[in-house]
């Protein structure tokens, strides 16, 4: 199984990228950020690859980082989401706007990548929202402060978080947006936050 390619970038196609390691070149299906995000031809260049091995083909999918990664193998496992549409989503949203959307069960958001449609987003929101907002809040937990208590991740988010996420939609902000803000200023004020001290950090996080 190949997990990562290492070399220089031989072509970028418009959902590939051709990567030259030691003078052979592999191909690797990829999103639209990873494609933007891959240095010019002839630069050197790392993907994280998942490998798809069916009986009569091998096929590889390219990632920027490991997070994106993550992410695809997480989504892959809702009925109805293959690599393109994985793919497509991941094109559509970063890897943590993917577990925001999820976690905060914004189905719109998740719709707006080609080829999902609301029955298949809320499939997919329903799904693995325990799973992402987890997997989200342990992402953003690791760039708090040293000594910080995190947030608990009961359904991904403590009860007083939700209580201020709601607050802040009905602000009149989008449900991903409160959510990333007050996950991220959870984990600076700690469990024992209350309602108000996490709304108006939010707040000011929403402002930036």
């Amino acid at each position: 199984m190949i997990a990562q390619l290492k070399g220089t970038v031989a072509e970028i196609g418009a959902d590939f990228a051709v990567i030259d390691c030691a003078g052979v070149g592999y191909l690797a299906q990829c999103s639209g950020r990873t494609l933007g995000a891959l240095p010019p031809v002839g630069r050197p260049a790392t993907l994280h690859v998942e490998t798809l091995l069916r009986e009569d083909s091998l096929r590889l999918l390219g990632f920027a980082d490991r997070a994106e990664r993550d992410v695809y193998r997480l989504l892959v496992t809702v009925q109805g989401v293959g690599p393109r549409i994985a793919l497509a989503i991941l094109s559509t949203l970063s890897a943590d706007e993917v577990l925001a959307a999820i976690a905060a069960a914004d189905k719109a958001t998740i719709a707006r990548a080609d080829g999902v449609g609301p029955k298949l987003a809320q499939r997919i929101a329903l799904e693995l929202k325990d799973k992402a907002g987890a997997l989200f809040i342990g992402r953003m937990g690791q760039a708090a402060a040293p000594g910080v208590q995190p947030v608990p991740a009961a359904d991904g988010i403590s009860g007083a978080a939700a209580d201020a996420i709601s607050a802040l939609v009905n602000l009149g902000y989008r449900q991903t947006e409160a959510f990333t803000a007050i996950a991220q200023v959870a984990q600076t004020l700690g469990a024992r936050a209350t309602v108000d001290a996490l709304i108006r950090a939010g707040l000011k996080e929403l402002a930036r």
